[in-house]
């Protein structure tokens, strides 16, 4: 179980790390366009989409509270397998509500338009997408996990 923590910790400080050090290039002045992608700075005040832009000031602690409760239950739940995987969730997510106290909204700079336009992203929701497709996987295959209790 320490070493399942361990790896809860060190996921959930580098993703974190690494998305704040990303939006600084993009805070800074960074951009780049092509064809295809364009790198810029946008500021998101709802999740996926936009969704929930009217809860405002309320948004980034119904976040903060989500994230603590996934963070208490998977510590209480004592499955070393789900370690990495939240830590890089609750990392990424910790990142996104930093910016809602620090910044207008989250720091979006992804915009994919080619063929069709899709949403602003960050890294940290790519990270988030990750953790919650390992998560679901882990789920479907629960012979995954086994033998990955703490005693």
């Amino acid at each position: 179980m320490t070493r399942g923590i361990i790896a809860l910790v060190l996921a959930l400080a580098g993703i974190f790390i690494i998305d704040q050090n990303i939006k600084t290039l993009f805070l800074e002045g960074y951009r780049f366009y092509s064809d295809c992608i364009d790198l810029t700075l946008v500021y998101n005040k709802g999740v996926a989409f936009s969704m929930f832009a009217f809860l405002e000031e309320w948004l980034k602690w119904l976040q903060l509270l989500l994230i603590t409760g996934v963070l208490i239950y998977v510590v209480r739940l004592k499955k070393t397998c789900y370690m990495l995987p939240v830590g890089i969730l609750v990392g990424a997510g910790l990142s996104n509500v930093y910016d809602r106290f620090v910044q207008p909204g989250v720091v979006d700079y992804v915009y994919w338009h080619c063929g069709f336009d899709f949403a602003v992203f960050n890294f940290a929701d790519v990270m988030i997408d990750v953790a919650v497709i390992w998560l679901l996987l882990l789920n479907l295959k629960p012979h995954w996990c086994r033998g990955t209790e703490a005693h």
